[in-house]
């Protein structure tokens, strides 16, 4: 009886330590799943087409939202007239005529050709100490003559710079364009001006870096990047008027602080990545968004018992972001009650592992979860980081990252200067073809 007990209790005791590693296992699945589709690398695959697909198309009645058209443009170029047939081509019966109509057509021109433009360059030597001098035109953007005098002007140059690192075209897809527009150019010959092109814009970039770092608050994120095939991470410090990103190594503090000085005081709104945490002499601001969905994400997947806890979470963030419009003084108050809420929850016991790890992260994070409350003007969640990065995700997405450790600099500083561009109101291949040929005289914040 004894014997067969023992091995009853062996055989349950067998059992429940399978299923136990099965539960790891699933779990371990899921979290893998979940992060992969939350990757912004991730495919864009919605999974398995549904078997009753909804109907394309408007919804019918009233409801189906606001009638959307193209508006008539005011700049016309052209008139052409459609007069009336002769006869009615249904019957052949005489036409009388009613009213004129308007419609607008806009086009591209059907043959565009580019302006090629040769420059007399006068060159001479000094009397007094025998040095070459040639002459320089305010148009040129370069000196070079001989086998470099033909060359791509600034204007194309610039709307190359905007179709690979604006909107993702490769390098051969680009010399492909311009190929069509007749301007014959190889993808090395476009990648090769582009470098050029970063290297005088690294003076812009390091004034772009000076207005992010005097900013009062700036917005940090970071996401996976590729430099010849090895892993390697893209880094955004933005703000409401300028943005810089950079390519780096490491994922580190020494890599954030590339972007945003050590010494940074003002407030830095993030997400909870520990390396943030080492800006010591700046106010933090841990996004709110994140938080709320790890505890959502945490409500549907644990066990019923273990629910509590991150119910008890989004309670408090949703208190939190509900008084973000509220007086002063009740925005303090709310403050001050999530920062003790938290506080007393880390002093309760958690059995759930994960629950455990959500306080902690919460604890460490409490002062930085209600900046937004207690600063005027600081936003609750790092969604200007993830708006900054999404440009350099899609790209990602279309040629995977650079090849060489210069294209990641030349990455860094060209987007630098295309963002910011952007937030000041400026069109940017105008300003990048006006710094080609007069560095000096462009600068970028009035």
């Amino acid at each position: 009886m004894v014997e067969s007990q023992g091995r009853r209790i062996d055989e349950l005791t067998a059992a429940l330590a399978a299923r136990d590693a099965r539960i790891v296992e699933l779990e371990k699945l899921l979290e893998e799943t979940r992060r992969s589709g939350k990757r912004q690398a991730a495919p864009f695959s919605k999974g398995e087409p549904t078997d009753e697909p909804r109907r394309p198309g408007r919804k019918r009645g009233r409801g189906h939202g606001r009638h959307g058209h193209r508006m008539a443009p005011t700049n016309i170029n052209r008139e052409l007239v459609a007069p009336l047939p002769g006869c009615c081509p249904h019957c052949g019966g005489d036409v009388v005529h009613e009213r004129d109509a308007e419609q607008y057509q806009t086009d591209l021109p059907s043959l565009p050709s580019p302006v090629v433009t040769r420059f007399t360059v006068a060159v001479g030597r000094c009397r007094a100490c025998g040095k070459r001098v040639q002459g320089r035109h305010p148009k040129q953007t370069s000196d070079a003559l001989g086998a470099a005098g033909a060359q791509i002007g600034p204007v194309a140059k610039g709307w190359v710079a905007w179709l690979h690192y604006g909107l993702g075209l490769s390098f051969a897809k680009c010399a492909q364009l311009l190929g069509r527009l007749g301007i014959d150019v190889t993808a090395g010959a476009i990648c090769s001006a582009s470098q050029s092109m970063g290297t005088s814009l690294v003076p812009v970039k390091n004034t772009i870096i000076e207005r992010v770092n005097a900013s009062p608050s700036v917005t940090m994120d970071e996401t996976g990047w590729r430099v010849n095939a090895s892993s390697a991470w893209l880094w955004v410090a933005a703000t409401e008027d300028a943005t810089a990103y950079n390519v780096a190594s490491g994922r580190g503090f020494d890599q954030a602080c590339d972007l945003v000085r050590q010494d940074y005081d003002g407030v830095i709104i993030r997400d909870g990545w520990g390396p943030y945490r080492s800006y010591q002499a700046a106010t933090h601001q841990s996004c709110c968004a994140h938080l709320l969905r790890r505890a959502t994400e945490m409500v549907s997947d644990l066990p019923d018992w273990a629910r509590g806890t991150p119910r008890q979470v989004k309670d408090l963030l949703k208190d939190a972001l509900d008084a973000r419009n509220a007086e002063p003084a009740e925005r303090t108050a709310v403050a001050e009650h999530v920062v003790e809420m938290v506080e007393l929850l880390y002093e309760q016991a958690h059995p759930h592992d994960e629950n455990r790890k959500l306080i902690k992260h919460l604890y460490n994070e409490r002062e930085a979860i209600v900046t937004f409350l207690t600063h005027p003007g600081v936003e609750a969640t790092n969604w200007r980081g993830e708006q900054a990065i999404r440009p350099a995700v899609v790209n990602r997405k279309v040629w995977g990252g650079n090849r060489t450790w210069r294209g990641a600099s030349t990455q860094g500083t060209i987007t630098s200067v295309l963002r910011t561009a952007a937030q000041q109101g400026i069109d940017a291949i105008d300003y990048l073809a006006r710094h080609a040929r007069a560095p000096d005289l462009t600068p970028l914040f009035s």
